[in-house]
């Protein structure tokens, strides 16, 4: 039984990534130092991989601040604007990802948005009619040569797919998919030649944009690309890669095409179980059953995932896999030592996801002592202990029906908030938030560190907070906000001043770039 996983987080156990590129972008780090650092990071993460039994290791899955920017750039995407700039590659890079300044020059950023339904943010790509694309990634192919080198034997290449590139990237000035699949074919084609010189057996094709609907364009678009890429005769085996939900507008489709290998979500996409239970999988491809749950945090229930793959037909070869990449979750639980353990005993992050796997693909081969590993799982899910807050229960029980029906209409309403507020026809605001400058951070570090009193602590803020107001009031907006200088983390501090949530010291998940979010996690109390 064969394991693996979509993707790794990159920005290292202690945010390594992070300090190093900020470090850089401040000129406090040179490019070779930098790079020096980044090849620590992916050595460390190979190794915790190999360590914890992985046997299919991703590389491909680093970035600087995204790989679907990296994906881009592999494949000569980066419009005129970025270029005329005379930077390095690795600059060039990073002015697409934060935009540039130098002097009267300003060029703005290529635009972000959400990752699906994840907290992440990918850099939206831009076609426009003079984009000519073609495979030029060393990126990938100096990281692949970076971790044979460290002694890593069986990789599995990871790249952004066609179809997704083209669902998600931005079309300007005219031009259209359409205009860019030949040239797409021939680059990925580029891509699986340059793989098979180096001796790669695997490439992972991610297509998460087959989980959105598909439309009768759609699908033909993925046809034309697909149908020739996959023509030319190659040695690398092709896994398509799916995740974050099902592919029912696809399946019978792909299960027809020549990939070695398919990738299912078998978490958020429950329909694929219904798929392969009605039309079967074909036995001459391998399924990467997506059975650990990439994005949450708890940990497996290695009887349920064991009754599930029981479902799978038996003649099929599958692989044990995350059911997206681990970029979703922190780095490990061993840094938190603070949790109570009934707490602790219950999360698995990124490095306890990847024993996981090792355990259940043990269970499954039945390997001496692999009873215990399910003993003891069994064991930790008949002790389970959330807080009850019985105060909230009681309130819970007390509810009647007209407690959910407003006491007035929104007619009335609206004429008592206008009566109320007195606000012009287009009233003007702020979201809320305003920079939390080196200043405000400094100051909450001070009052972490206990080198500060609580009351001083708050004096700063209430400065800050009628500073801003004031500001507010000289330029003439409406609805005025207070800036949210107390926050530390846009979700953590709301959940610090609620019951029934714990936080972790070290629980980073990566939004984008260098920036990260500690969210709380939701444990009990009611």
């Amino acid at each position: 039984m064969t394991t693996t996983i979509i993707g790794f987080p990159r920005i290292g156990e202690k945010r390594e990534l992070k300090f190093a590129t900020e470090h850089y972008w401040k000129k406090q780090l040179n490019q070779d130092e930098l790079l020096q650092k980044a090849h620590e990071i992916k050595l460390a993460h190979w190794r915790a991989q190999q360590e914890a039994g992985i046997d299919l290791i991703p590389v491909g899955d680093f970035s600087f601040f995204d790989n679907f920017l990296d994906v881009a750039n592999d494949l000569n995407i980066v419009s005129d604007r970025y270029r005329q700039l005379g930077l390095s590659k690795l600059d060039e890079y990073f002015a697409q990802a934060r935009g540039y300044q130098d002097g009267d020059q300003t060029v703005k950023a290529l635009p972000m948005k959400k990752w699906f339904n994840t907290n992440y943010h990918y850099i939206v790509s831009e076609f426009t009619p003079e984009t000519h694309v073609q495979f030029n990634g060393q990126r990938l192919l100096d990281e692949i040569r970076e971790a044979q080198a460290a002694g890593i034997d069986s990789i599995k290449a990871v790249f952004i797919g066609p179809y997704t590139l083209l669902k998600l990237a931005r079309f300007v000035d005219g031009a259209k998919p359409s205009d860019f699949i030949t040239d797409l074919v021939q680059a990925y084609q580029a891509l699986l030649a340059n793989l098979q010189e180096l001796g790669v057996d695997y490439l992972q094709v991610d297509e998460p944009a087959l989980t959105f609907d598909v439309s009768q364009q759609d699908q033909e678009l993925f046809d034309q690309l697909y149908d020739q890429l996959l023509a030319q005769p190659t040695t690398v085996k092709v896994v398509l890669q799916t995740y974050f939900g099902d592919v029912r507008d696809v399946y019978q489709d792909l299960i027809q095409k020549p990939f070695a290998g398919i990738g299912l979500d078998l978490v958020e996409g429950q329909e694929n179980w219904q798929l392969i239970e009605q039309y079967g999988f074909p036995t001459d491809k391998t399924l990467f059953a997506g059975v650990v749950n990439g994005k949450n945090i708890w940990r497996n229930h290695y009887q349920t995932t064991l009754q599930q793959l029981h479902q799978l037909p038996t003649e099929v070869p599958v692989v044990l896999n995350t059911s997206s990449s681990l970029l979703h979750v922190p780095y490990t639980v061993a840094n938190e030592n603070q949790l109570d353990q009934d707490v602790a005993q219950h999360l698995a992050f990124a490095i306890e996801k990847l024993h996981e796997l090792s355990e259940l693909a043990a269970i499954v081969a039945g390997r001496d002592g692999s009873e215990k590993y399910l003993e003891e799982n069994q064991r930790l899910f008949a002790d389970v202990k959330h807080p009850v807050n019985v105060a909230v229960q009681k309130r819970v029980e007390a509810l009647r029906d007209d407690d959910y029906t407003r006491l007035s209409d929104r007619k009335t309403r609206i004429a008592l908030q206008n009566e109320e507020l007195d606000l012009p026809l287009f009233p003007t605001t702020t979201i809320g938030s305003f920079p939390q400058t080196a200043d405000v951070r400094a100051n909450r570090r001070q009052f972490k560190h206990h080198e500060i009193s609580q009351e001083e602590y708050d004096q700063f803020n209430e400065d800050k907070i009628a500073r801003i107001i004031r500001k507010q009031e000289e330029l003439g907006l409406d609805v005025l906000v207070h800036g949210e200088y107390e926050r530390n983390d846009m979700v953590e501090y709301f959940g610090e001043k609620l019951g029934g949530f714990v936080f972790t010291q070290n629980g980073w998940v990566q939004s984008y770039g260098s920036r990260a979010v500690k969210p709380p996690i939701i444990w009990g109390g009611c």
